[in-house]
């Protein structure tokens, strides 16, 4: 190799190491955005559920609620995919989104009944559904320099650490005031910071389409076979997974914790989702979708665990609740990255995201229902659900390794 030839490589690997460099800057930043997100609206969260019983909702109110709040919260992110890839106006719907979304969650403090209460949960799903898939879409680029476990894991491990100090504020508010409102009202501060950050992330990074470098894809005329099976897995363990309003009614209502503990107990298992994070990424990156296989079956135990057990064995059973939605908001969203092309990217996770929120809402009726019926009939739903998700990411690990 001659000395021209030489210095072009090295040049070329400065350049793709400073450019790995600003892709984990932009994922960063993105992830101190989601980190004063998440602290507000998961402080929140961890509340509503008890809030909703203070103004009179009935379990199968809370579950339905929470069920419609996740079929909007995902359902209505097709629309913003679509919208986002043909436009191309990444930065301004996802900025729409946060506003909506941090609006709803201080406005709790003035609700006057359950039905109020209900609406500003729903809308708060809906802010996340608008800038939740032109912001992964940004995130797929910058973590395309990184590995996508690896970029998907680092954001959503700060995203989960935020899950995890909101509740734990709000937990304290309530021990020292008993006051659900003032908690909502004070939620407050870290939804303006969460704006403010978000802006200046625009200004500092407008292109983030620019941090992945270009490769020539041939067009298809669909998604791959490999999608769409691991859409249905997908769908199957959304439909399983009770949400926390549910757990955190139940907790409450049955005595297994009081109101003060119910978001410690939310705060451990957003701990628990935010370090698995970091390590499911890296192990996504390393053996690819297999790793969903063993996390699936252990994630399916939280069941048993928060609708049975006492006050150890539920708080247990949370932090395994919190080992599954990190398993949701890490590896499920990367392994759609690898399956289809930069340019069909945002109408896949549109498409991906509002099937898995449709099968999240029909689980969370089938849930709310049963609950009010029969605690072991919930427990056997949710198990048989998840359980059965493992058969199709089989088929989905064996399609990619026949593809490599």
């Amino acid at each position: 190799m001659g000395p021209t030839e030489d210095a072009g490589l090295q040049k070329e690997t400065l350049a793709s190491i400073a450019k790995r460099k600003t892709a984990l800057k932009f994922v960063l930043m993105i992830g101190v955005v989601s980190f004063f997100a998440d602290f507000t609206y998961e402080g929140s969260r961890a509340i509503t559920g008890p809030f909703l019983l203070v103004l009179g909702a009935s379990g199968a109110v809370v579950s339905m609620a929470a069920g419609f709040g996740e079929l909007l919260g995902y359902g209505l992110r097709f629309f913003s995919g679509r919208l986002s890839e043909r436009t191309g106006e990444f930065w301004p719907i996802t900025i729409i989104g946060y506003i909506v979304q941090m609006a709803a969650v201080p406005l709790l403090a003035l609700a006057g009944n359950w039905q109020i209460a209900v609406c500003l949960i729903l809308l708060e799903r809906i802010g996340k559904a608008i800038r939740n898939p032109p912001r992964d879409v940004m995130l797929s680029h910058a973590a395309k320099e990184m590995g996508m476990g690896w970029g998907f894991g680092v954001h959503e491990a700060l995203d989960q650490f935020g899950a995890l100090f909101g509740p734990l504020m709000v937990a304290f508010i309530l021990a020292r005031r008993g006051d659900y409102r003032l908690a909502f009202g004070t939620l407050l501060i870290p939804a303006v910071i969460t704006i403010i950050l978000l802006l200046i992330a625009r200004f500092v990074y407008p292109r983030p389409e620019d941090l992945e470098a270009k490769t020539q894809h041939i067009q298809a005329k669909g998604l791959p076979r490999s999608f769409w099976i691991y859409l249905a897995a997908a769908a199957l363990v959304a439909a399983g997974f009770a949400d926390f309003q549910l757990i955190a009614y139940h907790f409450v209502k049955d005595g297994v914790a009081t109101k003060t503990w119910v978001p410690i107990f939310y705060s451990i298992a957003m701990a628990v989702s935010g370090t698995g994070s970091l390590v499911f990424g890296k192990l996504f990156d390393s053996f690819g979708i297999a790793v969903l296989i063993p996390l699936t079956l252990i994630s399916a135990l939280f069941a048993p665990l928060v609708f049975l057990g006492g006050f150890w064995l539920a708080l247990i059973g949370a932090a395994v609740w919190g080992l599954g939605m990190g398993v949701h908001e890490s590896i499920i969203p990367a392994a759609v990255a690898t399956m289809v092309p930069a340019n069909r990217r945002p109408s896949a996770y549109g498409l991906f995201t509002g099937t898995y929120g449709l099968s999240w809402f029909v689980g969370s009726a089938i849930i709310g229902v049963l609950y009010d019926h029969s605690i072991p009939a919930v427990i056997a739903f949710c198990v048989i659900v998840e359980l059965a998700a493992i058969p199709l990411l089989f088929m989905v690990r064996n399609e990619s390794k026949s593809a490599n």
